[in-house]
């Protein structure tokens, strides 16, 4: 069974940045043009795109509409996009835009009725973001740490009909420290979800991990990868095998 791999363009006044562990202040431009970023990654063999709104997650309304557009009408990857989605207009917009998926975060704590209602709705194309620091949920472009657990929130999703939610570990985003293994499983197995990887994804053994753990049956949809990539710690290609389980496959044999 194959993971996804999710290449990542985080959206910062137009441009390709990422971020140290969510801050702001801390931002590294990769990119003037993010079109270029996802042609490129279309190039080399992404099926998929993750997208986020860093402007629009800290000020609660989309501000990289115009980006988002043109990257959606550039490519032709499956594209999920996260960043101050919170009402279902701008949710019904980007679902017509011609996104696969959108990502709702803040507003799963915030205003979980309204998760309920997009989910009703759209099905499979609306999925959750939950960003954990200590184990405790953290909203609005992670500047706030609730009391809540990350699991808890997890079950509460899923109890509104969610069936796949993104998991971030805030301490290893952007950290290149490796993923924290160990919350991504227990949010899949406590919660019943499908659960998508991200933070702190540094080398191709992060990704053979997970895809190890999806074979022995631990619902890890697919990983979000970015700032590796972007410093070259690995290619897309070498990412991609490694999510299929390709690599893993090979060095059996070898051995």
């Amino acid at each position: 069974m194959k993971m996804l791999l999710f290449p990542a363009i985080d959206l910062k006044e137009g441009k390709a940045v990422r971020l140290l562990q969510g801050r702001m202040e801390d931002s590294t431009v990769y990119a003037d043009n993010p079109v270029e970023v996802a042609q490129d990654f279309e190039k080399q063999g992404a099926e998929y795109l993750h997208m986020v709104d860093l402007n629009g997650a800290f000020s609660g309304k989309p501000m990289n509409d115009e980006a988002i557009r043109r990257i959606v009408g550039s490519v032709s990857l499956k594209i999920q996009v996260g960043g101050g989605i919170r009402t279902m207009e701008q949710i019904t917009e980007l679902l017509e835009l011609g996104v696969e998926r959108v990502i709702l975060g803040t507003i799963a704590v915030k205003n979980p009725e309204l998760v309920a209602e997009a989910a009703r709705r759209y099905g499979k194309r609306v999925i959750v973001g939950i960003d954990a620091k200590d184990g405790l949920v953290a909203v609005q472009g992670w500047a706030e740490t609730t009391e809540m657990r990350a699991v808890d929130l997890g079950k509460a999703m899923k109890a509104v009909g969610i069936q796949s939610v993104v998991f971030t570990d805030i301490s290893r985003d952007g950290m290149l420290q490796g993923p924290n293994l160990e919350s991504t499983v227990q949010m899949a197995q406590e919660t019943g979800l499908s659960v998508i990887a991200s933070g702190g994804i540094s080398t191709l053994a992060d990704l053979r991990n997970l895809q190890a753990e999806v074979l022995k049956g631990v619902a890890i949809e697919g990983a979000i990868t970015g700032k590796a990539l972007y410093s070259g710690a690995f290619t897309l290609g070498e990412a991609l095998e490694a999510a299929r389980g390709k690599a893993l496959i090979s060095e059996a044999k070898e051995g």
